[in-house]
């Protein structure tokens, strides 16, 4: 039996900037919600190598990339993409309904 996904609304899509992570609080969740390549991802905002924050690093070609070691994690998948970070962060689906950008952190394992 599997549980359906509960959406929040994160933010507004007119409130993301291109390349730019935004960081939000879901359900105690700190996730970072980034606009790139034409969609809107959703990360969890903690590294998996060092407790730090992801929304501080930069975006490039659909990954993010933690600013304090330079681990970058693929914002489709949360797999990173070379040492330090070993282990992926999770990712959640990103639904758009108008202006919102609605998040789940909510999915069945």
């Amino acid at each position: 039996m599997t549980t359906e996904a509960t959406f929040v609304r994160a933010c507004g899509l007119s409130e993301l900037e291109q390349d730019t992570p935004k960081r939000v609080e879901l359900d105690g969740t700190p996730v970072s919600i980034v606009r790139t390549e034409g969609e809107v991802f959703a990360i969890n905002d903690i590294c998996s190598h060092a407790n730090v924050s992801l929304s501080e690093g930069e975006v490039e070609d659909c990954a993010i990339e933690c600013w304090l070691h330079g681990s970058s994690f693929d914002l489709r998948t949360g797999e990173p993409s070379g040492l330090p970070a070993t282990r992926p962060v999770p990712v959640y689906p990103v639904k758009i309904q108008g202006d919102d950008v609605l998040v789940s952190v909510t999915q069945e394992s």
